[in-house]
């Protein structure tokens, strides 16, 4: 029987929580080194695991590279969701003062312009890994659906794949010409929304 599935050992609640413990230092390895770090004996020592245990829930590294994609995608969205539930509890339905800044804050992940940097870098090479490309980008869709929420909460007319677009590319450029990246990201958001028609 597969780990993991119903009835071994990997789908017991030990065996769920095995699995997401793993998942999650896979994860801390990809957006902190790279996918190149990802290896069953570097995932088992930050998650401080025997390498048995990280060998039994995932056998190969296909399997270790689609969880670290999903784990990363589950941090990404929590973080939106995060940005959005603010919105939301903002008292009266007082307007936001700077909604394109909030969209940016919610696209992107906390932190100074080289944890920006870090994690496109990162988001770069995970295409070179085709198991982790195929997590995040199934995942993404998921962004999709709390970022076109928070748009529409907003009242911002821009689809959330354009508007995630705007700041994958403004963030790109901003870093390659080393310009302060969540400045560029609004800027060119703001340019966007300002060639378009308003909400009815």
């Amino acid at each position: 029987m597969t780990p993991g599935a119903p009835g071994a050992a990997g789908g017991t609640a030990k065996g769920v929580r095995r699995r997401a413990e793993l998942a999650r230092a896979a994860a801390d390895l990809v957006r902190e080194d790279g996918p190149a770090a990802l290896s069953h004996r570097a995932v088992a020592a930050r998650a401080g695991l025997s390498l048995s245990a990280t060998t039994y829930y995932y056998a190969g590294l296909d399997d270790l590279a689609a969880a670290a994609g999903a784990a990363l995608v589950d941090a990404w969205v929590a973080h939106a969701d995060g940005v959005l539930a603010q919105v939301r509890a903002r008292a009266g339905g007082v307007a936001v003062e700077d909604p394109a800044a909030v969209v940016v804050d919610a696209v992107l992940p906390p932190g100074d312009d080289a944890a920006v940097r870090a994690h496109y870098e990162q988001l770069l090479a995970a295409g070179r890994v085709p198991a982790l490309a195929a997590a995040l980008g199934a995942g993404r869709a998921r962004l999709d659906v709390v970022l076109a929420a928070l748009l529409a909460e907003l009242r911002l007319p821009v689809p959330a794949a354009v508007a995630l677009g705007v700041v994958d590319g403004a963030v790109v450029a901003a870093t390659s010409e080393g310009r302060p990246v969540r400045d560029a990201a609004r800027d060119l958001l703001l340019a966007v929304l300002g060639a378009r028609e308003p909400l009815r």
